[in-house]
């Protein structure tokens, strides 16, 4: 599959603390890349530097266009939507409310319909319709943060940490509606992840920073299956 994300000596960090050395990340079209490594590594770094959110240098390339001179606000208007760590739903707004933000940037008129398609996959969105976000518990948050990203009608979505702090049977929920909406709107998602085999199981691509670079890539399945990599890098 041809490259939709292409991500070429990326630089980024925070002040005069640089924390990715130049690093490189391909997500295909339709396809799943994850990001994995300890905590530190550079893994939300990278997300926000893709985002925009922090100054960067290198290339980044967006369905063959240039990309990391962009905004944040144009570069979800090419159609890469972010769901941040800690999920950033908005607490003090209600769950319509969150979802409608999503749609900001769209002129088409299929979000009432794409609306309704949340409400099928996240069920419990409806029935809290009215209810403020912070009233949510952790799970339903993250259904919330997901489903608002998607509004956005994305090709690209970055995922960080969708499954931190929340119980077993939650996560396996939410990765199986993933699984489903990639497979019907044909999304390519970029995802950091703290439990890698669940990643490696989702993804078709991983990569592995360690320090601020790239110490592995390959196929999900291949690093999946390296008991040294799973050893050194992956803790299980």
């Amino acid at each position: 599959m041809p490259a939709l994300l292409e991500v070429r000596g990326l630089t980024a960090g925070y002040g005069a603390g640089e924390v990715l050395h130049g690093i490189d990340i391909d997500v295909a079209s339709g396809g799943v890349t994850a990001l994995l490594g300890a905590n530190g590594a550079g893994k939300t770094t990278t997300l926000r530097a893709i985002c925009g959110m922090l100054q960067r240098r290198g290339e980044i390339r967006f369905d063959g266009a240039r990309i990391d001179a962009a905004a944040t606000q144009a570069i979800t208007r090419r159609g890469i939507a972010h769901v941040p760590d800690g999920r950033g739903t908005f607490t003090d707004l209600t769950v319509e409310e969150n979802l409608r933000l999503g749609a900001y940037v769209r002129r088409d008129g299929g979000v009432a319909a794409d609306i309704a398609a949340m409400f099928e996959h996240f069920p419990v969105l409806r029935a809290r319709l009215r209810q403020t976000a912070g009233l949510l518990s952790g799970g339903e948050q993250q259904m919330l943060a997901i489903a608002r990203a998607l509004l956005s009608r994305p090709r690209l979505l970055l995922l960080d940490e969708p499954s931190f702090g929340l119980a077993p049977l939650v996560v396996q929920q939410i990765f199986a509606i993933l699984r489903r909406i990639r497979a019907e709107w044909n999304i390519s998602i970029l995802l950091v992840e703290q439990d890698a085999s669940l990643a490696l199981d989702f993804a078709d691509h991983a990569c592995i920073l360690d320090a601020g670079r790239i110490a592995l890539a390959g196929p999900a399945a291949t690093v999946g299956r390296d008991e040294q990599v799973r050893r050194v890098y992956l803790g299980y």
